[in-house]
């Protein structure tokens, strides 16, 4: 069923307010990388807890961890027959370096036209506080008809780098059928996106060595393997001619995307020409095979993030480096595993390296992929908020990217999370100017009401 008319009322007549709170969580420079903003961090926590406290939610303790605090809060009252609705967030926000390329300040939001300006108002704090104003609508009407648990963390912006360890050992208390997860945002204002993928991570860096010291070129060069040249070679063999990844057994454990999964990429409304007027290149580049957005959401991939060596100051210096470096990720997909990824880039490695030169090759961080059936009760009951407030079919996708929070909770308590959200793609996220569209905020906070309902 559909929100009750009076909790809607609800919602549309409380917007100021709801812009006003908002507005107050901006303001907290919770940078969770910077240690001189910590205090800050423990601030938004606490501004977190007090609004479950308002809510009237039980048992809302801001709990630590290693790192910054989780705020955890529960409404049990639905009863044990009635489904329970985990609720993510993070209060923590990027750095806003280069501050001078900010038109206003970004910790004193300010709304100019359909927009509020300021770090975290897209990214997440206004998706938070979305779900805060829903759950507060329907609490101060017609009473919650699910059971609600929430679990808003500080460190996502870091990686959630202490999350893993607080679900494993709060698995209990955490336990729920769904987690609604609203970090995921929307492809445009008029396209409500539910995205039902998430790719996974594999993330290494690889060292080649040569000499012992940097060689003078001129004395040492053609006779000494460049470290540079034998790096840029193994990194250039990890893909065919048509973008194919070359590691042994890569593609073993690929799942092949389904007739209906195709479907829904290609209804996704992104051209090639959007992508390259994006992002400024000449032309699109991959798997011939399958169209962009299956090569982003659907397809594993092996990138180079970064590459170093040898001389590269003003001028010149003629050096044969004694080494070179580069910064390996590979995206997964579903049944692929960092572990075995680790395995098949090592196997390239050892049958391809020369002997000329000696490798090292270190695994900085890994994460699972994701993915959530499109038929399920709880894709269906937000599929059909967003339906009844968008008047449209909302778009499925995969993401390119990866939230750690999502694999963890689906590896230690077994619930699938239902990612959606209201930032937009231009909404500057980790950027100067960082924005949100307020009408379309004010439209997803009454999605959520009706999320509630239908589930």
């Amino acid at each position: 069923m559909s929100a009750p008319q009076e909790a809607l009322e609800y919602v549309r007549a409380n917007r100021e307010r709801y812009l006003s709170e908002l507005k107050e969580f901006v303001n907290i420079p919770s940078i969770s990388t910077l240690d001189e903003y910590k205090a800050d961090v423990q601030r938004a926590a606490e501004w977190v807890a007090g609004q479950l406290r308002s809510l009237g939610m039980n048992n809302v303790q801001i709990m630590p961890t290693a790192g910054h605090p989780v705020v955890y809060g529960e409404w049990m009252r639905a009863g044990k027959s009635a489904p329970t609705i985990m609720i993510y967030g993070h209060y923590d926000v990027q750095p806003v370096d280069p501050i001078e390329l900010w038109t206003s300040d970004p910790f004193r939001a300010e709304v100019r036209g359909d927009y509020l300006f300021g770090r975290g108002t897209s990214d997440m704090k206004g998706q938070v506080v979305a779900s805060l104003k829903a759950v507060e609508a329907i609490v101060r009407t017609t009473g919650l008809p699910v059971n609600i648990k929430w679990l808003v963390e500080g460190e996502e912006e870091i990686g959630s780098e202490h999350l893993g360890d607080f679900i494993k050992e709060h698995k209990k208390m955490l336990a729920c059928d769904y987690c609604l997860n609203p970090d995921a945002g929307m492809i445009a204002p008029d396209k409500p996106t539910i995205t039902t993928g998430l790719r996974g991570l594999a993330y290494f860096e690889l060292k080649v060595y040569g000499p012992d010291k940097d060689l003078h070129s001129g004395l040492f060069g053609g006779t000494i393997h460049n470290p540079a040249q034998a790096l840029i070679e193994l990194v250039a063999g990890m893909h065919d001619k048509n973008g194919k990844i070359t590691l042994p057994g890569f593609y073993d454990k690929v799942r092949k995307l389904g007739r209906k999964e195709r479907e829904d990429f290609k209804r996704l409304p992104v051209t090639n020409r959007e992508i390259i007027q994006m992002t400024g290149v000449p032309a699109l580049w991959g798997e011939p095979q399958f169209i962009p957005a299956e090569r982003v959401g659907g397809r594993p991939t092996l990138e180079v993030n970064g590459l170093l060596s040898g001389f590269t100051g003003q001028g010149s210096k003629t050096v044969l480096p004694a080494w070179a470096m580069a910064k390996i990720s590979c995206r997964l997909v579903p049944d692929q595993t960092p572990e075995e990824t680790e395995k098949q880039l090592r196997a390239y490695l050892k049958k391809n390296a020369p002997k000329t030169i000696k490798w090292e090759l270190k695994n900085l961080h890994n994460a699972g992929a994701a993915l959530t059936e499109t038929n399920s009760a709880g894709v269906q009951a937000l599929a059909q908020a967003l339906q009844t407030v968008w008047g449209k079919r909302p778009y499925f996708k995969r993401e390119g990217g990866s939230i750690g929070s999502v694999v963890l909770l689906q590896k230690y308590v077994g619930a699938d999370s239902l990612l959606s959200g209201f930032g937009l793609p231009d909404d500057n996220v980790h950027s100067p100017n960082e924005r949100m569209n307020l009408p379309t905020w004010y439209k997803g906070i009454e999605a959520f009401t009706h999320f509630f309902y239908n589930f």
